[in-house]
């Protein structure tokens, strides 16, 4: 059984067919599905929130991986667990002076907390709380819209995590995800990967899945 998590990322699904494309990509080997919240203000774009989260909860039992890019996520932990996300990653540079009772919060909620750091910041902030939390997301693009390119430098983040972590720790990358990438991600250490429009604008969702293995 392969270790790697693979979380294809609905931004860049057909949204018109969602329940259609999250059953699609389950049939093709995800175990988790990869829901980006945005709010206009942490970054420049917004997408979806809490009502798809819990539409999608009525049509799978796949693992909603729930990645908060707001501000004040603290607001809106208990109406995404209430909605059926399983774990909620938020933005340490959102929120950094509070990083610590946010995780505490989450898991009050009896789910998991991931942290996720982008491109600019230094891995090294993090540290303190790597033993509260079940996953680190390292951003290889700037978080707010999908389709850049895989920041190279960011990829090296993930020994630094790795090496302050037990085993345990799930550390996912996030932006510009592909087959190549994939390897250079999980040959430093990941063992979760979100990808979204490199599966989604495949024409075999199973091909796409498995070359990221």
């Amino acid at each position: 059984m392969n270790k790697v998590i693979i979380s294809p990322s609905i931004l860049s699904a057909d949204f018109a067919n969602l329940e259609r494309e999250v059953r699609a990509v389950e049939k093709a080997g995800a175990k988790w599905i990869h829901i980006d919240v945005m709010d206009g203000h942490f970054v420049p774009n917004i997408t979806v929130g809490v009502p798809v989260v819990k539409s999608l909860r009525k049509v799978t039992n796949l693992v909603l991986d729930t990645h908060l890019m707001i501000e004040n996520p603290e607001k809106f932990i208990r109406p995404f667990v209430q909605a059926g996300s399983d774990l909620l990653t938020f933005h340490y540079e959102a929120c950094a002076d509070r990083a610590g009772n946010i995780i505490d919060l989450i898991k009050a909620e009896g789910i998991k907390a991931g942290l996720s750091i982008k491109p600019k910041t230094d891995p090294r902030e993090i540290l303190p709380f790597i033993n509260k939390l079940d996953l680190v997301l390292i951003m290889t693009v700037e978080p707010g819209f999908g389709g850049q390119e895989f920041m190279h430098e960011c990829a090296m983040k993930i020994p630094v995590i790795r090496e302050n972590a037990g085993n345990e720790l799930i550390i996912q990358v996030d932006g510009g995800i592909n087959n190549l990438t994939a390897k250079i991600c999980t040959s430093l250490g990941a063992n979760s990967l979100v990808a979204g429009s490199y599966i989604f604008n495949h024409d075999n969702y199973d091909t796409a899945i498995q070359s990221l293995y």
